[in-house]
């Protein structure tokens, strides 16, 4: 291996964590390319094998053929969406068509298709993980083409090509627009009705910027959220939200026209492998299993879910007129008037909960409640590399005292990190490089943090949002597989949100909340009637959100079901499709989510 790119060394770290602290952006693709020539010698040893095809000699082979790359790309695409400059973001037009052209030949290979057949034929005579290996495998071939035509399988490789430059482009877009938008406040009368944790935010991001004599509110979810919960500025409001659902709509950063190539690609792609619809064959590898079964699903819901959005809307509506006089509800109107309607009837707001969601107290408490009905411990090692400084590493072990693996948490906002919260690995469970390991699993989320020398102090929904991520990244940490490629979260994808339920469920059970809700300055616990208060909201405007919850499903469907051609205008075919599920005007000329 090279002594000069740490990425292609052993790592010399507790437990081989990534060395972070000796990687540059230039070591990336040279590593990959690396790696990606030494998978091609594996590869042609597989393809060339004069020997029947056995599992070990040919779909064994080809799990273990690309350890190097399949290591390098991992930490790279990670970065990309936790901690990327310009410059390793622009990096990823070189690696991804490199990445999809490897793919390619190796999916396309008809030779070791037949070879992966030949095993798969007889796979019952297997033992369970190689047998679940192999079907993953030659699934897995047969889904990328492997048994297409030679000109489909060119056509193919052209459109994977494309695919892997376009869908980075879009989400460079996505993060640039997101950053390049501010709103900038200079008269303090216009922060009226914002807690005082939202007012020193905006004040410590402007003077950031070098403005001390101003305010600086921003897309990123814990600036952008506070500001539409209770900014009594309605101009402002509808400033802010015009901007969120106008992103990359148009100018620098606009992604109408990657939309437009995605959609097209997916589409072909998805007819040249023998389905009518991208959607169709998306589904085919779902539990869900077709279109047809997506829709009824959603249309069964839809009746019930628009019921009770109306009846959520207009006892909105009457509040909002009592209240304001505002006698048309807006888009931005609705979290302001959902959190005072909310405050009334319960007797609870956000900024009630908050003093006792520090994110420290509820990450250890998450960890607490994984003790107790998992056995696990977690222990800081302040010794491993990361690669930021918010970024904290954690030992896992089981109750036996059984190395489980390591946890990196990431949980505040940044703008060289994507928005959203998500678990990933650095690496998964299972055989590498000659072993069975432990997983390295991420943990990153964007909450609110830390402003005028207060803790990150959460609201309820950023604490259900750490439990229902800590579920993701169990399913990761404690996965018993004996290859990556079946190990961890690699399941349907429909699946793969149970073990985040089952964990978010916790989340208002009396003992977890006695685990960690506590106030942080001193000490008290959340009372018994703030837990009542807040169990009895839990179903307040759930018609309403179903029903925006259907509305993200209905037009989903709706792009991947749709021949791209018939679709010109973005904005009008969201229009059109969310007709049945807007019951609140949108907003003109711009998307809806």
């Amino acid at each position: 291996m090279s002594s000069n790119n740490p990425l292609l060394e052993n790592y010399d770290t507790p437990f081989n964590a990534v060395p972070f602290d000796r990687i540059k952006t230039e070591h990336f693709l040279p590593a990959i390319e690396t790696g990606i020539n030494k998978a091609k010698k594996n590869i042609a040893e597989v393809r060339n094998n004069q020997d029947d095809p056995t599992f070990e000699n040919t779909v064994l082979a080809l799990e273990t053929c690309s350890e190097m790359m399949d290591r390098c790309s991992q930490i790279y695409f990670n970065l990309y969406s936790s901690h990327a400059d310009k410059e390793l973001q622009d990096l990823v037009d070189k690696i991804s068509p490199l990445l999809a052209e490897f793919r390619s030949d190796i999916y396309l290979d008809f030779t070791l298709y037949s070879r992966i057949k030949s095993v798969y034929d007889n796979r019952d005579q297997l033992p369970p993980d190689d047998a679940r290996l192999t079907e993953v495998t030659h699934k897995e071939f047969f889904r990328n083409g492997a048994n297409l035509n030679d000109e489909k399988k060119e056509e193919l490789r052209a459109i994977n090509k494309e695919l892997s430059v376009y869908s980075p482009w879009f989400s460079k877009n996505v993060l640039a627009a997101t950053n390049d938008f501010e709103l900038w406040i200079t008269d303090g009368k216009e922060l009226d009705g914002l807690p005082e944790n939202a007012i020193v935010q905006a004040k410590e991001s402007a003077v950031k910027k070098g403005r001390d004599d101003a305010w600086l509110i921003t897309l990123q979810f814990p600036s952008y959220m506070p500001f539409m919960k209770y900014a009594h500025n309605r101009e402002l409001r509808k400033e802010l939200c015009t901007a969120r659902l106008s992103l990359c709509k148009d100018g620098e950063f606009s992604n109408v026209e990657n939309i437009k190539t995605i959609l097209a690609l997916k589409y072909k792609r998805a007819n040249l492998l023998g389905f009518e619809t991208f959607a169709d064959y998306t589904l085919s590898d779902r539990m869900a299993e077709s279109t047809a079964n997506v829709m009824q699903f959603l249309e069964d819901l839809y009746g019930p879910s628009l019921k009770a959005a109306r009846s959520d809307l207009a006892e909105l509506e009457a509040f909002a007129f009592k209240m304001d006089g505002i006698e048309d509800l807006k888009i931005w109107d609705i979290p302001y008037y959902q959190e005072k309607l909310k405050e009334q009837k319960f007797g609870i707001d956000e900024e009630t909960l908050r003093p006792y969601f520090s994110a420290d107290n509820v990450v250890q408490g998450v960890f607490n409640v994984a003790n107790k009905l998992y056995g696990l411990t977690f222990k800081q090692n302040q010794d491993i590399p990361v690669y930021h400084e918010d970024v904290k590493v954690f030992e896992v072990y089981a109750e036996n005292g059984d190395y489980i693996g390591l946890l990196y948490s990431d949980l505040y906002p940044r703008s060289t990190k994507k928005s959203g919260a998500w678990m990933n690995v650095f690496r998964n469970q299972g055989l590498s490089f000659g072993k069975i390991r432990r997983p390295h699993v991420t943990f990153t989320c964007n909450l609110t943090k830390p402003t005028g020398g207060k803790p990150s102090l959460l609201t309820l929904n950023e604490v259900t949002t750490i439990f229902h991520e800590f579920g993701h990244c169990l399913h990761g940490l404690l996965s018993q597989c004996k290859y990556t490629s079946i190990a961890g979260a690699n399941v349907k994808w429909d699946f793969v949100e149970l073990p985040s339920q089952i964990m978010e469920n916790w989340v208002m059970e009396q003992d977890a909340l006695n685990l960690f809700a506590q106030h942080y300055k001193t000490g008290e616990k959340l009372s018994q009637d703030l837990i009542d208060k807040i169990k009895s909201s839990r179903q307040y405007m759930a018609g309403w959100s179903c029903l925006r919850q259907l509305q993200f499903a209905f037009l989903d469907m709706a792009w991947y079901t749709t021949e791209p051609d018939q679709i010109d205008d973005l904005i009008n075919f969201e229009k059109d499709t969310n007709e049945k599920t807007n019951l609140v005007p949108p907003v003109e000329g711009s998307f809806s989510s």
